[in-house]
């Protein structure tokens, strides 16, 4: 039986692993979005928040990093 340490432990690495899914999603999303927008007006407005869409794509692999490492360490300790 899973201790409740190790149970928060799991919920926080889902956790990451949605919120670094969702955010590298949305930056790619705007990222790319310009080039598949029908409306230009609509490509206009995401070749203009093209820095959120890097920020939240760097955020994005930072969580996915950041739960990579957690699952490495956690592997590597038994």
């Amino acid at each position: 039986m899973p201790s409740p340490n190790q149970t928060t432990q799991s919920k926080q690495d889902s956790e990451l692993l949605f919120k670094g899914v969702i955010c590298a999603l949305i930056g790619l999303v705007i990222l790319i979005g310009p080039h598949f927008a029908r409306s230009p007006d609509m490509a206009e407005i995401l070749r203009q928040a093209y820095l959120p869409g890097w920020f939240a794509l760097v955020l994005g692999c930072a969580f996915l990093i950041r739960y990579g490492l957690n699952r490495w360490r956690a592997q590597r300790l038994g």
